[in-house]
């Protein structure tokens, strides 16, 4: 087997050749780190999800459900009593579930940053903005969660149609 060289043209430093195998070597180098990064990106992705599950579910929506005196003082402050707590509850862990639903999670997030723009305005207009910050920091991951995973909506679709 003949192996060809060809000189380094990237800075006068560097006269080196490079042979074929040591390029191709490289190559397959770069192509195997690729998928792990992708990997690391999925897994990194897929546990930023499940904490939002777990705070949608728990710290978010499990006050609502219980109707925790805080939360329902402020409902009461909003205007929308019980009803609005508990309905907003129930949306809140609907989108926490379907967060971990692999066709769901892209619809999921969307949905749940629905919820926070509506937090947001709350939270600016009848509570001074107090806790404004709190509905754009969680909405930054819900976006990404969205965008990453929005293949997962045409399979969604294609069930529905399948369904229908």
């Amino acid at each position: 087997m003949s192996e060809t060289t060809a000189p380094v043209t990237a800075s006068p430093a560097t006269t080196a050749p490079v042979t074929s195998a040591s390029a191709a070597s490289s190559r397959t180098a770069v192509a195997e780190a690729a998928p792990t990064r992708g990997r690391r990106a999925r897994a990194a992705l897929r546990a930023v999800q499940v904490l939002l599950a777990l705070f949608f579910g728990l710290a978010s929506a499990l006050p609502k459900l219980i109707a925790h005196p805080t939360a329902a003082e402020a409902f009461d402050k909003i205007g929308w009593g019980s009803a609005g707590m508990y309905t907003i509850g129930a949306l809140e862990l609907a989108g926490a579930v379907a967060l971990l639903v692999p066709v769901l999670q892209s619809l999921a997030a969307t949905a749940l940053s629905g919820l926070m723009v509506g937090a947001f305005v709350v939270q600016l207009s009848v509570f001074d903005g107090e806790n404004a910050a709190t509905p754009l920091i969680l909405m930054v991951p819900l976006v990404l969660i969205a965008w990453a995973r929005r293949g997962h909506n045409a399979e969604l679709v294609a069930w529905l149609r399948r369904q229908g």
